[in-house]
C-alpha cells in the first residue's frame, strides 16, 4: 500500500456525511494480502489520492462513525469503543440539543447514580447509561417491539462497524438490570428538559397559538384526565389499583394521567399522574392540585384553561383563577346564584359556592347543532373573565370546542405508539413494577414531545400549499401527521445520522386535512369495525356547528 501526504480536511467529518472514494484506491490492510471476507472484522483503507474524474468508478460511502483506530498485528483496522458510545436518537436529539444546548442526554447519564445491586463494575461494552436512556425513549415510539428490536434499531449501521469485540444486542435480562439500576430519576430529568425546551420554543414562535380576546389575548390551553393500563403484577395492582369494580377485580390495574396541553399544537406542557383511584372525580382533582403545586410555571396569567365538566370544586377553580384564567363546562347539578341582568352578549354574572368558598363567575349558555339535528342538551360554561366586551360570550363558546382537539385528540395521538393501543382496547405500558412504570411514563412523554418538536420545525420550514383550503397560508404543525413524522424519524434513526433538513422537508410534504367540521355522537368515539355496527350511532356529519346563545332578551 503506497504512502502519501494527507492534507487536513477543511470540513469536519461527522456521522451522516457521504464520502466519494475512487474504487481503485480501496485496499485491504491485511498483511497476508487475502481478501476481506465475513470472517475478518476489518475496514478497507484508501491506498492513494487522485482526482476523481468523470466516468471513473467511485464508491459512495456514508460516514457511520468517527472513532480512533485500533490496528491489530495482522493489519486489521477496527474502531475503538462500541456502538453505545456513538448511537443517538438522531433528529429527536438534534431538535433537543438545538433548543436546550448540546449533549442533554449524555449530561443526564453522567449525573445518573446507578444502583449497584443491579449493575456492577464498568461493563459498558453492550450497554451504558446514556444508551439505555435512549433505548427507553425509543421503545415508547415502537409499538409491539421487543427491547432487542429497539436496541438493533438504535444501533443501526453502527452494528456493521468492525469494533474490537463483536457487538450484539444486549439480552432482555441485561436491559432489565440496567433499567432497575437507572431508576426513574434520569428519565424524569429528561422529560423536564424536553418540556421546558418545548415551552420556550412556543414562546418564540408567532402564529403557533390559539387565542381569545381583543386587546388582551389569552392563549388557549386544556387539561383532562385519562387512564393508561399497566401489566397485572402484584406490585402494580397494589400501587395503582383498578377502576370500575369495588373489589379491585378489573383485568388490569391502571394509572391515571392528567396531561396539560396547548390546544392548537397539542404539545404537552406538564403531566402529573398517579394511581387510578376508585373515584374518578377525586383522583383527577388530586392531580390538578399536584399540577398547581409542582408546575406553577405552566399557569401564567396570559392563558385561559379549557376544562371539561368533571367539576373540580369551587376552591380549586378559584385557586386556578388566581394564577391564570379558566373556561369550564358546568355540570347540571351545580347550583348558580344569578347576580346580574342578561348582558349584551347574552351572558350573565352569577355566584357559585362550595368548599367554604364563593366565587363570582360569568355564565355562558348556548346550544350547538349540526345540520339541523335535534339539540339534546345545553352547554353551560363558567369563566372568571368577567369583561364581556373584551371576551364576548359567542367567542368563548366557539373557543371551547378546542378543548377536544387539545386534550382528547392530542392524547390519542400520543397513545397510538404504545403497546396494545387500538380501538376498544386502550394503550398499555410494559413495565412490571411501579418504579419502572414511572420511568416508562417519563420516557413516553419525552419521546412524544421530541417528535412533536421535530414536527413543529418541519411546519415552520414547509412551503404553503399551492391549492386547497389553505393555499398560500403558513403551514401549522397540526397540518402535519404526527404518525408519519414518527415513522420517518424511526427510519432516520435506523439508517444512522440523516440530514435534519432533509428529514423535516420530507415530513412537511404530507399534510393532514384539518378543520373538516366532522361530528359524531359522543357514544361512538371508538366505534366497532364490524358490519353490524353500521347503525345511526356511527353517522359522521360534516358541517359547521351552529352556536345559538341562550338568554336572548325579548
Amino acid at each position: 500500500m503506497p504512502s502519501y501526504p494527507v492534507a487536513p480536511c477543511p470540513v469536519p467529518v461527522s456521522a451522516g456525511m457521504i464520502v466519494a472514494v475512487p474504487a481503485k484506491l480501496l485496499a485491504s490492510p491485511l498483511k497476508s494480502g487475502r481478501d476481506l471476507g465475513n470472517a475478518d472484522r476489518s475496514a478497507l483503507v484508501i491506498g492513494g489520492t487522485e482526482t476523481v474524474r468523470t466516468g471513473a468508478a467511485v464508491v459512495f460511502c456514508k460516514v457511520v462513525a468517527v472513532a480512533e483506530a485500533q490496528v491489530t498485528r495482522d493489519g486489521q483496522v477496527r474502531a475503538q469503543g462500541s456502538p453505545c458510545a456513538h448511537a443517538t436518537l438522531g433528529p429527536l436529539e438534534d431538535w433537543l440539543d438545538a433548543q436546550a444546548g448540546p449533549g442533554v442526554i449524555d449530561g443526564i447519564a453522567e449525573r445518573a447514580v446507578l444502583d449497584e445491586r443491579f449493575v456492577k463494575g464498568e461493563r459498558e461494552r453492550l450497554l451504558t447509561a446514556a444508551f439505555m436512556i435512549r433505548v427507553m425513549v425509543l421503545q415508547t415510539l415502537m409499538p409491539e417491539a421487543q427491547l432487542s428490536d429497539v436496541i438493533t434499531a438504535l444501533a443501526g449501521d453502527l452494528a456493521l462497524v468492525p469494533w474490537p469485540k463483536r457487538w450484539r444486542p444486549a439480552s432482555e435480562r441485561a436491559c432489565l438490570d440496567w433499567r432497575r439500576a437507572l431508576g426513574p430519576a434520569p428519565l424524569e430529568e429528561l422529560q423536564a428538559a424536553v418540556l421546558v425546551a418545548a415551552r420556550d420554543e412556543h414562546g418564540e414562535q408567532d402564529g403557533q397559538s390559539l387565542t381569545a380576546g381583543k386587546n388582551r389575548p389569552l392563549a388557549a390551553k386544556s387539561g383532562d384526565g385519562s387512564l393508561l393500563r399497566v401489566p397485572d403484577t402484584p406490585a402494580n395492582r397494589a400501587a395503582f389499583g383498578s377502576v370500575g369494580t369495588a373489589d379491585d377485580s378489573a383485568p388490569y390495574p391502571c394509572v391515571r394521567l392528567y396531561p396539560l396541553n396547548d390546544c392548537l399544537t397539542r404539545s404537552l406542557l406538564a403531566m402529573p399522574w398517579g394511581p387510578a383511584g376508585t373515584d374518578k372525580a377525586a383522583a383527577e382533582q388530586g392531580l390538578l392540585d399536584a399540577a398547581m403545586r409542582d408546575f406553577p410555571q405552566v399557569f401564567p396569567e396570559d392563558q385561559v384553561w379549557l376544562l371539561d365538566r368533571l367539576w373540580h370544586g369551587v376552591r380549586r377553580i378559584a385557586a386556578l383563577a388566581e394564577r391564570t384564567h379558566v373556561l369550564v363546562r358546568l355540570k347540571s347539578d351545580i347550583p348558580l346564584k344569578k347576580i346580574s341582568e342578561i348582558l349584551p352578549d347574552q351572558s350573565y354574572l352569577a355566584e357559585v359556592s362550595g368548599d367554604g368558598v364563593t366565587m363570582t363567575v360569568r355564565v355562558i349558555e348556548y346550544w350547538a347543532d349540526v345540520e339541523g339535528q335535534e339539540v339534546k342538551e345545553m352547554f353551560c360554561l363558567v369563566t372568571d373573565l368577567l369583561d364581556w366586551e373584551e371576551y364576548p360570550g359567542p367567542e368563548l363558546a366557539g373557543l371551547y370546542k378546542w378543548r377536544w382537539d387539545g386534550s382528547e385528540t392530542g392524547l390519542r395521538e400520543a397513545k397510538a405508539p404504545l403497546h396494545g393501543a387500538g380501538p376498544g382496547t386502550g394503550a398499555m405500558l410494559r413495565s412490571g413494577s411501579p418504579e419502572l412504570i414511572a420511568q416508562e411514563i417519563a420516557a413516553w412523554a419525552a419521546g412524544t414531545e421530541m417528535t412533536r418538536g421535530v414536527t413543529r420545525y418541519a411546519a415552520l420550514a414547509a412551503q404553503p400549499a399551492r391549492k386547497g383550503r389553505r393555499a398560500g397560508q403558513p403551514v401549522r404543525c397540526r397540518d402535519l401527521s404526527l404518525a408519519r413524522a414518527r415513522r420517518l424519524i424511526l427510519a432516520a434513526i435506523r439508517s444512522g445520522r440523516t440530514g435534519y433538513q432533509a428529514l423535516t422537508r420530507e415530513i412537511g410534504r404530507f399534510r393532514n386535512i384539518c378543520d373538516r367540521d366532522r361530528h359524531r355522537s359522543r357514544k361512538s368515539q371508538s366505534p366497532s369495525t364490524f358490519a353490524h355496527a353500521g347503525n345511526g350511532d356511527t353517522i359522521t356529519r360534516i358541517a359547521p356547528a351552529v352556536i345559538t346563545m341562550a338568554n336572548k332578551p325579548a
